[in-house]
């Protein structure tokens, strides 16, 4: 192992390690918690590094390197990639041909269109819908108020998965500021649906990760924590 191999692995088992201290002080049990290693402008070797460590899951911005990793990384079968960008609908068929998780659906116009793309592949695609729970304009994200029509189309969707909700909340300097961000993602599940029919709850990055999973959170995003700074 060289020395950045062993310091990804260092960093992904102090992550793990702060992952399960945060679950247990919410009562959850660790395993209750997925983590997405974001691995966006790191090379295909640093999520080999990662993935010799026994991570598996991995989140990509952009749809070109989301393809080049899932062709450099071919050899891996049991990697999975996250795409956890804004996503263009003329950008769906090669998200949809790849991803094993697409994040950020958070239009209409896009989960009919990833249908039909999934569709074609002969796939059926897991989805997250991303709602946008500080109303910032910068951010995508649909808004609160949208949320039951975009479920309700993409729950028809043939080739969809709809397996939970998804939020960037606005960064603020202390994590405890945005646990109202979490809370909010985790009452909007709540109201539509029983949890078991929407179970994912992807919230929370480096900084704020264990508060996210205080709230509720089941997917966590960390990305410098494990890969060092961009």
């Amino acid at each position: 192992m060289n020395e950045d191999e062993s310091t990804i692995s260092a960093r992904l088992a102090a992550v793990r390690a702060r992952i399960d201290e945060a679950a247990i002080r919410a009562r959850r049990s660790p395993s209750s918690v997925r983590l997405v290693a974001v691995s966006k402008t790191k090379p295909p070797e640093a999520i080999r590094a990662a993935f010799a460590a026994g991570q598996r899951d991995f989140g990509e911005n952009y749809v070109q390197e989301l393809v080049q990793k899932a062709t450099a990384l071919a050899d891996l079968p049991e990697l999975r990639l996250h795409f956890i960008g804004a996503l263009q609908r003329n950008k769906a068929k090669q998200a949809a041909s790849v991803a094993a998780v697409i994040q950020t659906v958070d239009r209409e116009e896009l989960a009919t269109e990833l249908d039909r793309r999934a569709g074609a592949l002969g796939r059926k695609l897991d989805v997250l819908l991303e709602v946008n729970v500080g109303g910032e304009a910068s951010k995508a994200g649909c808004a609160p108020e949208a949320l039951p029509a975009l479920l309700e189309t993409a729950r028809r969707a043939e080739h969809l998965r709809v397996v939970g909700l998804m939020a960037i909340p606005p960064y603020l300097d202390d994590p405890e500021a945005v646990r109202p961000f979490f809370a909010r993602l985790r009452a909007l599940r709540d109201t539509l649906e029983a949890p078991a029919l929407l179970p994912e709850l992807s919230m929370g990055m480096s900084h704020d990760f264990h508060v996210a999973i205080e709230e509720g959170a089941t997917i966590v995003r960390v990305g410098t924590a494990i890969f060092g700074a961009r």
